[in-house]
């Protein structure tokens, strides 16, 4: 029914409602952040950790008074795990030695707007150490962090500190036995620890992205596990890198010593490589201790070294037709020794035309450079007898 004059002349008077009052924009003034001691029960000898054998590891310069607890061990968490522009560090975790044990600081963001509040409180913390520890934090975490940095107009230069980054030298290590080398497995292998209720890294930015939607921090209490974790192990991994490095003797598996000896070689710390390529010169790895020591001999103008360990490897059948021809080259290019080269060249053919395991068509291709070498050998022979010896001039 349709409203009369004096009803829309009530309606024009009736007090109106109060509007609904408008919600203020949320104020920020720090990120969220937690700390807790952890105890050292499983690394005992963190504070004693050997600094000589760390810079034996790294190739980059490092300090030289650097000590244990100058030492901050880094890791995010992060919104993606490829990078570019539009990923986000939400989550820094930082660990340290304290007298109490492992100090660990958690900065994590709540909100976009407390990125600025956690990039301050880890660039207030890095003055106070000499130099970083993280586990692939030179390919992704700090350049993601200096990049967030200069985003927040902030000096990205308190990053710029001397970097250990064991991913690297995780995989110059173990990669020959283990094959793959993320830290979980290496918990799993190395100390014999398999985490439990432990998160994926693939599942971090999903839980973020679910955090942020519904405000239900439980969600993140996994992640800040994970986190936690990550930054205890890396002390640990270090602690017992340098340990193996200093005592290569007492490790049980050859691969790894001769992975060491390979790494102290590339870091040109020639001793300390020798003496893991003479321990490893055992089981399946002989041939490769024995032929890398030798090159080290030769590279070095050792030839008298390098030549005792081909005539070795031959002795003991190893390495195929190698040893034959490095001792080839060395009789016929340093000691100027045709005959020897020629007759080392004969026993390499010999050897080749043996029954083999190995593919058919590398035996032929190896049989045909020995083939090669045995005739230009054998015409610079009848050429040094010619100039040696000549003969008389029948044209008279």
């Amino acid at each position: 029914m349709p409203l009369s004059l004096r009803d829309k002349l009530r309606s024009v008077d009736a007090p109106r409602k109060p509007a609904a009052p408008v919600k203020a924009a949320p104020v920020f003034h720090d990120c969220w952040h937690d700390s807790r001691v952890l105890p050292l029960d499983s690394i005992p000898d963190a504070w004693d950790l050997p600094m000589e054998m760390v810079r034996l590891m790294e190739p980059g310069e490092l300090p030289a008074q650097l000590t244990p607890d100058k030492i901050l061990y880094l890791d995010t968490e992060t919104t993606g795990l490829s990078g570019g522009a539009g990923t986000v560090a939400f989550l820094v975790g930082v660990g340290y030695l304290i007298e109490e044990g492992f100090l660990v600081h958690q900065y994590l963001m709540r909100d976009y707007p407390e990125e600025r509040y956690l990039l301050e409180n880890l660039a207030g913390l890095l003055p106070q150490f000499d130099a970083l520890c993280t586990f692939n934090g030179k390919s992704f975490d700090l350049p993601l962090l200096q990049t967030r940095l200069r985003m927040n107009r902030m000096n990205a230069a308190c990053l710029d500190k001397p970097h250990i980054d064991l991913l690297h030298l995780a995989r110059r290590v173990w990669k020959m036995r283990l094959g793959r080398c993320n830290l979980g497995y290496l918990e799993e292998i190395i100390f014999g620890e398999a985490r439990t209720d432990d998160i994926p890294g693939s599942q971090v930015p999903e839980r973020y992205f679910a955090y942020l939607k519904n405000g239900d921090f439980s969600q993140l209490l996994q992640v800040l596990d994970h986190n936690r974790q990550d930054i205890f192990s890396l002390c640990r991994l270090l602690t017992h890198m340098a340990a193996m490095y200093a005592t290569p003797e007492q490790q049980p598996y050859e691969q790894d010593v001769l992975s060491m000896g390979i790494a102290l070689e590339k870091n040109c710390h020639l001793e300390q490589a020798r003496r893991c390529y003479r321990l490893a010169a055992r089981g399946l790895t002989r041939a490769s201790s024995y032929r890398r020591l030798a090159h080290s001999y030769r590279r070095a103008g050792e030839g008298t070294e390098a030549c005792a360990l081909w005539r070795e490897m031959i002795r003991l059948g190893e390495g195929w037709v190698e040893p034959y021809v490095e001792l080839a080259k060395y009789y016929e290019h340093t000691a100027r020794d045709i005959d020897a080269a020629l007759e080392i060249t004969r026993q390499a053919l010999c050897r080749v035309a043996e029954p083999s395991l190995r593919p058919p068509q590398a035996v032929q291709d190896t049989k045909n450079a020995l083939q090669y070498r045995y005739a230009r050998l054998k015409r610079k022979q009848e050429k040094q007898a010619t100039l040696f010896n000549p003969m008389e001039d029948r044209r008279c």
